[in-house]
C-alpha cells in the first residue's frame, strides 16, 4: 500500500548518473583503505541496536504476533567509514571527501550556492539477497544527525512528514564497482514509490548517481550466484574484509570461523559521498549558528502528541529511544508503504 505520505517522497531532481567518478588511482587507493583496516562490520550492526530499530526505518509491518530477530533479516552486506561531520580519517582520501568536482555536482543538482562535504562510506559485499524493501536514507534535521541520534528515529521523523521545517537538504554521489555477470545494480523510483522503477544495471565500474536518496525510494539489486547468496553461520557480529590466503580475495568471518571465501570478481563495492546543501547563505547561517534546531526530546514530543490526536493507545515507556516496545509501535504508525513494482532477482548468468 502506498500512503499518502509516501508519495511526497520524491528527490529535487531526476538522478543524474555520471561515468568515472574516481580515478583508477583513486579508486585503488579506496580499496587499500578497506582492505588493510578491515574487517568491517555488517551495515544492521553498525546502524541498529534491535531488530525493532530496523523495521522502524523501512516499508512495511510485521504480522501480529511475530517476534523479530536478527536472523530473520540479516543480510551478507558490510559497511565502513572513510570521513564524517567534515572530517576525513584516511589522509590518503582527502581529495575524494572534499572533492570539487563532486560539490559541483550536488550544487548544480541542486541549483543551490553552497554544499558541504558530510558522509563518506562504503558498502562492501559479496554474493547476497535483494537489498531488503525499497528503503529511505538517513535523514539530517538542524540539531539531530547521525552523530546524536539513532537512525530508526531521524527515519521516523522523515516519514511522519511533521519535520519538514528543520529538515536540511542534502545530495550524494554514489559509484559502484562491480564486475560480475549477475545483478549487482541499483532499483531506484524517483517519480514516488508509485512510479516505475529506474534500474541501473551491471557491470559497474565507476559509474555513479547524483541523487537526493532521502526523498527517494531504492535498494541495492541482489547479485552473485544464487548458492552463494546466504553464507551459513552468518550473524549480527560477522565481519567482512581481506582473505590473506587469496591474493585479491575477501572473506567473511564470525570471530574464528571463516563462513564464506569470496574471489574479487564477485566482490560488490559502493562509495557513498553525501554533502550538506544550502540554497544561499541564509540558510547556511541557520544552520551553522543553531538558531532553529530541534532536539529529541521535542522531537519525541511531537510524535508523542501527534500518535494522542491519531487515537493510539500506548503505555509511555521511561526510556522511549531505546524502548524495543515503543520503537515498535512507532514503526507501525508512521509505516508509509513503499514501492509494490519491484523488478525480479536476476539469478543466472547475464547476457
Amino acid at each position: 500500500m502506498i500512503t499518502e505520505n509516501a508519495d511526497k517522497f520524491r528527490p529535487v531532481a531526476p538522478p543524474r548518473i555520471i561515468e568515472n567518478a574516481y580515478t583508477e588511482d583513486q579508486h585503488r587507493r579506496l580499496l587499500d583503505v578497506v582492505r588493510n583496516n578491515g574487517p568491517w562490520q555488517l551495515i544492521l550492526a553498525e546502524n541498529f541496536k534491535t531488530p525493532e530499530e530496523v523495521i522502524a526505518t523501512t516499508s512495511g509491518m510485521l504480522p501480529e504476533g511475530v517476534e523479530l530477530t536478527w536472523d530473520m533479516i540479516l543480510n551478507p552486506v558490510f559497511r565502513g567509514y572513510l570521513a564524517r561531520g567534515g572530517a576525513c580519517f584516511y589522509p590518503e582520501l582527502e581529495d575524494c571527501y572534499y572533492n570539487s568536482r563532486f560539490l559541483a555536482l550536488v550544487r548544480e543538482y541542486w541549483g543551490a550556492k553552497y554544499a558541504e562535504p558530510e558522509t563518506f562510506l562504503f558498502n562492501i559485499q559479496g554474493p547476497s539477497p535483494i537489498g531488503g524493501p525499497p528503503h529511505l536514507d538517513g535523514t539530517v534535521f538542524r540539531g539531530m544527525t547521525m552523530e546524536n541520534t539513532p537512525l530508526w528515529l531521524l527515519l521516523t521523523m522523515a516519514k511522519s512528514c511533521l519535520f519538514r521545517h528543520w529538515q536540511v537538504k542534502k545530495g550524494q554521489v554514489i559509484a559502484w564497482y562491480y564486475k560480475g555477470r549477475i545483478g549487482g545494480g541499483f532499483n531506484c523510483w524517483p517519480d514516488g514509490p508509485g512510479g516505475e522503477p529506474l534500474q541501473i544495471s551491471a557491470p559497474l565500474w565507476g559509474r555513479a548517481v547524483v541523487v537526493e536518496n532521502e526523498m527517494m525510494f531504492h535498494h541495492g539489486q541482489a547479485c552473485g550466484p544464487l548458492a552463494m547468496r546466504k553464507p551459513a553461520g552468518l550473524d549480527i557480529s560477522s565481519r567482512f574484509g581481506a582473505d590473506p590466503e587469496v591474493e585479491g580475495g575477501w572473506r567473511i568471518t564470525t570471530g574464528d570461523v571463516v563462513n564464506q571465501r569470496i574471489p574479487a570478481e564477485e566482490m560488490r563495492f559502493l562509495v557513498h559521498w553525501g554533502a550538506r546543501i544550502y540554497k544561499d547563505f541564509d540558510e547556511m547561517k541557520v544552520y551553522m549558528d543553531h538558531s532553529d534546531d530541534i532536539s529529541a526530546d521535542q522531537a519525541l514530543n511531537i510524535l508523542i502528541d501527534d500518535m494522542r490526536e491519531r487515537g493510539v493507545a500506548f503505555e509511555m515507556p521511561t526510556d522511549p529511544m531505546n524502548d524495543r516496545r515503543f520503537i515498535g509501535l512507532v514503526s507501525q504508525v508512521y509505516d508509509i508503504g513503499g514501492p509494490a513494482n519491484i523488478p525480479p532477482d536476476a539469478v543466472g548468468e547475464a547476457a
